[in-house]
């Protein structure tokens, strides 16, 4: 599925969980490592990574590291664009005293222009994490169906034990469903039929696809979309979100500049961004 992974690494006391990480998804996907540094390339600065690149990645025969200067967010973008990378790995950064995660402004830079898909690790570790619960955001675009189908393909290569995607009941429907002028037990009706709706459009999709041996469920929401995403990660305390974008911003569209910049202020957890 990653043919070339890379992972943005700065000399931060995280790094060698970050590139333990990395060396990890290499093994699911059998692909090769490309680490990008802006900044200064010193002997101290190669020392201190290669140790770090000798008790992780000894045996990993397909490594690069690329040092380059300039601006962090274009710079690493154009490097994935030139080594044509399939995925990228970043950090995100802890909030001071609380146990959430945000995204900085170079990362949300990346997320928004990157072609290649996008990793984000909230908190990793060096024995690793392992991505046992992942939720897919389901929602109706046109992209969904290749976001599930890629989804599941990721799961099965990580060995994920539960998946659940989450969709939404559209707004406008959930508003008549609640101002129906007709009787409490009609817009009951309403409501469920347009659960029913979503969860339909979910099954068809997966009735195309080989799930494998993937526990999968599908739970229908309604509300604040990136509000409700982030909840129910919490609520089943996910190891992975993913969405996707399908690069002419229809995604970002319905998501920018509030619901997904909320989302990014303090992420649920792990996020792995499809692009198309």
């Amino acid at each position: 599925m990653y043919q070339k992974v890379a992972l943005a690494i700065a000399f931060s006391p995280r790094m060698e969980a970050l590139i333990a990480e990395a060396r990890k998804l290499i093994g699911w996907f059998e692909g090769e490592l490309i680490l990008i540094h802006i900044g200064s390339q010193t002997p101290e600065l190669e020392n201190q990574l290669g140790e770090i690149l000798s008790r992780h990645c000894k045996d990993l025969k397909r490594i690069k590291t690329i040092w380059k200067e300039g601006k962090p967010a274009r710079t690493i973008l154009k490097v994935c664009e030139e080594e044509e990378v399939d995925l990228l790995v970043l950090g995100a950064l802890k909030k001071e005293g609380l146990l959430t995660y945000y995204l900085g402004s170079v990362a949300r830079k990346i997320i928004r222009k990157s072609t290649c898909d996008v990793l984000t690790l909230i908190d990793p570790k060096v024995q690793t994490t392992d991505f046992e619960k992942v939720v897919i955001n389901g929602t109706q675009l046109d992209f969904t169906p290749e976001v599930i189908r890629r989804s599941l393909l990721f799961c099965q290569a990580v060995h994920t034990q539960q998946v659940s995607i989450l969709n939404e009941i559209k707004m406008y429907g959930l508003l008549m469903g609640n101002a129906s002028e007709g009787t409490e037990d009609e817009a009951s009706f309403t409501r469920r039929r347009l659960v029913q709706e979503e969860i339909t459009y979910v099954e068809e999709i997966l009735s195309e696809l080989d799930p494998g041996d993937l526990k999968i469920n599908i739970k229908v929401t309604g509300g604040k979309w990136a509000a409700e995403l982030a909840k129910y990660c919490e609520k089943i305390s996910a190891d992975l979100l993913i969405v996707g974008d399908d690069l002419n911003l229809t995604f970002f569209d319905r998501l920018f500049p509030h619901d997904l910049e909320e989302l990014l202020s303090s992420i649920p957890c792990n996020l792995l961004l499809f692009k198309k």
